[in-house]
């Protein structure tokens, strides 16, 4: 059954779950490995895939543990590449490495519970510095989150993937392509050291089921290193377009990221963090190479050419369907109008995360008397009441079996301010993030009952500020 059999033999048909299946590598690989194992494919939408014989497709909410355990019952090896860059509702309030944090929490919580025998983490190259990008840092937090239950391993460090579609390359083709000339800031001299698609999808099957890479973390590489100037230079002969080049070194990481967002026209949240980290050598360290896996064999210009051939043509099919279903009706459901909100606080000494649920309840109380008031009962069931009804604000309602004291949660439940009818199932939960002393408070799925464009305005304003007085007062109390 290739590689993956002849590594670990205790599983002769492996199933495999990848987290992340519908992004372009993703969907990649699981080409390379359906031939050679059964694949359970987590996707937001699996409605909008294919289903293949040996290919189940799984609606998943990763931000939902139940849904997650759900989702990896009956697999061998799971397969983790998720990135939360982009906003994950209607309004998300909090930052991506946050985000990141949660869900890749709850994947090992639920890898751990169903016995998972490997997770295979695709993260980035980490430069040998005190001073990493968020993008960097929160990639470094998703491998220790990972690590913490106990499940096995094995982390692969890439640069920048050369394949069509996905996120940096697809960025550098657009400024190729749409500048006559290009103004290059010092840190276009950088050294990086990017890896072709195929040979990602090569390392990342030589690592499942190989008990000999269990809990390392392995760099990769293509054959050549080169300057991020030379990259685009290369990348300019790939569209066989001359590009005239002018160094400015004045030019900051932060004027660079704007440039690249309005010139691409790629999403702030996306380009900036990426950007941010390109001041940073990224390039594969020889002592977490390993022979077999780390060493891409595709030169950039024959990863170019050929990831740039497939984007236009999939661009062309694309403009083709669209054209084809021209005059047809749109039917697809209008934008929820859900909130997710996530803020990260210092855990005081000795504190665990139950704790932190029922002080932050004390402390609003008495933070927005005498407007506001906040009651818990013995079963830490919590209502939110104000002096001018007698009907509740919110209600929310402990989940015992659902918490554990590095898990507070509690259900949204009922309330003038939220909608909890039918399959609405917001929720409020205190997490405690491992080996650390931190702790995330967070709000999923919540959908108000204000009117969207008041909402924005008043309540989420208002949260912001109670969270951020919050955070300051667990602070005051941790020194």
């Amino acid at each position: 059954m290739g590689e993956i059999q002849k590594m670990d033999h205790q599983v002769q048909s492996p199933t495999i779950v990848i987290a992340g299946a519908s992004g372009y590598i993703g969907r990649n690989l699981i080409k390379e490995l359906v031939n050679d194992a059964s694949i359970i494919a987590l996707s937001r939408s699996s409605s909008k895939q294919k289903p293949g014989e040996k290919v189940t497709w799984r609606s998943c909410d990763l931000f939902s543990m139940v849904e997650i355990e759900e989702s990896l019952r009956g697999a061998d090896y799971a397969v983790y590449l998720v990135h939360s860059m982009l906003p994950s509702a209607r309004l998300t309030q909090g930052n991506f490495e946050d985000m990141d944090l949660i869900l890749a929490d709850n994947f090992a919580q639920a890898a751990k519970k169903n016995g998972i025998k490997q997770i295979v983490y695709l993260s980035g190259l980490i430069p040998e510095t005190e001073h990493l990008s968020r993008h960097l840092r929160s990639r470094l937090e998703v491998e220790k989150v990972l690590s913490s239950y106990g499940v096995p391993v094995t982390t692969l460090r890439a640069g920048l993937i050369v394949g069509p579609q996905g996120s940096s390359f697809p960025i550098l083709v657009k400024l190729v392509r749409r500048l006559p000339v290009m103004v290059l800031p010092k840190w276009t001299n950088t050294l990086t050291h990017p890896i072709a698609l195929n040979d990602v999808l090569i390392a990342l099957k030589q690592c499942i089921g190989n008990q000999s890479v269990y809990n390392k973390i392995i760099d990769v590489g293509g054959p050549e290193v080169m300057t991020y100037k030379e990259m685009m230079l290369r990348t300019a002969k790939s569209l066989g377009k001359d590009l005239h080049v002018l160094s400015i070194p004045l030019i900051t990481p932060n004027l660079s990221r704007l440039w690249v967002s309005l010139t691409t026209n790629t999403p702030k949240n996306m380009v900036y963090p990426l950007i941010e980290s390109l001041i940073h050598p990224m390039t594969a360290q020889p002592e977490r190479m390993v022979e077999g896996i780390s060493y891409g064999q595709t030169p950039f210009l024959e990863a170019a050419v050929s990831a740039i051939e497939i984007e236009d043509n999939q661009k062309k099919e694309k403009r083709k369907k669209k054209a084809n279903a021209k005059g047809s009706r749109d039917l697809r459901a209008p934008r929820e109008h859900n909130v997710r909100s996530v803020q990260r606080l210092i855990l005081p000494e000795g504190k665990n995360a139950i704790w932190v649920a029922l002080y932050y309840v004390e402390w609003l109380s008495k933070f927005l008397k005498p407007i506001i008031k906040a009651e818990i009962d013995e079963d830490y069931n919590c209502t939110l009441s104000t002096i001018l009804s007698k009907e509740p604000m919110m209600v929310l309602s402990y989940s015992k079996e659902r918490s554990t004291p590095d898990r507070a949660l509690f259900y949204i439940s009922g309330g003038k301010l939220a909608i909890t009818k039918g399959t609405h199932r917001g929720r409020l939960e205190f997490r405690h993030i491992p080996g650390t002393n931190e702790c995330l408070a967070a709000i999923h799925e919540y959908v108000p009952s204000l009117p969207w464009f008041i909402y924005q305005f008043t309540q989420a304003k208002v949260h912001l500020l109670v969270m951020n007085r919050f955070k300051k007062k667990l602070k005051h109390l941790s020194e």
